[in-house]
């Protein structure tokens, strides 16, 4: 199916948001599941900490749902470092309820700038890191998939802390 315009429509666009949602909601829960005490824990000196993940999280988040929707989008207009610098958060905070309130709101209003977009957008072309064109939806699955991989590495965090990670709490009936 097309728009007015010629683009195609998803019909996978509520679904496709819903992932991210779905996704946001388990790297919070894994998040909630680490004490305050253990933010700071990292695996060894040049991995992130618990709380600089959650900061990365937030940042790509922001990147995604800031770039996608704008009609001029494309990975390749800046630096990476200067899309932190339009996108990301300046003065990050460092602490656990800050950083999981971040991770609600953030989610919010990208879901927002998303859906204001519309499905037309995100079927739309826009050009990658790597120069290569995709789908917008393609790019937001790339994400999505992101904060997937950051979710498991906090579960795994969890495991190195002692805590059994909370989707493996949910599974086993411990919600």
């Amino acid at each position: 199916m097309t728009d007015a315009s010629g683009h195609v429509v998803s019909v996978g666009f509520d679904e496709l948001l819903e992932s991210w949602r779905y996704a946001r909601e388990g790297v919070i829960a894994e998040l909630e599941n680490i004490p305050a005490a253990s933010w700071t824990f990292r695996p060894s000196p040049p991995q992130r900490s618990v709380a600089e993940l959650a900061q990365h999280i937030v940042d790509s988040g922001l990147l995604m749902s800031g770039e996608l929707p704008r009609p001029d989008g494309d990975f390749t207009r800046q630096s990476h470092d200067a899309f932190m610098a339009e996108y990301g958060i300046a003065d990050p905070p460092d602490d656990r309820s800050a950083l999981l309130a971040l991770l609600v709101t953030t989610h919010r209003d990208g879901d927002a700038a998303l859906r204001a977009a519309g499905a037309a957008r995100l079927s739309a072309p826009i050009t990658q890191f790597n120069g290569v064109a995709a789908s917008r939806a393609a790019w937001m699955m790339h994400g999505i998939a992101h904060e997937e991989y950051h979710r498991g590495q906090i579960a795994l965090y969890a495991r190195l802390l002692g805590l059994v990670p909370k989707l493996t709490q949910v599974i086993q009936g411990n919600r």
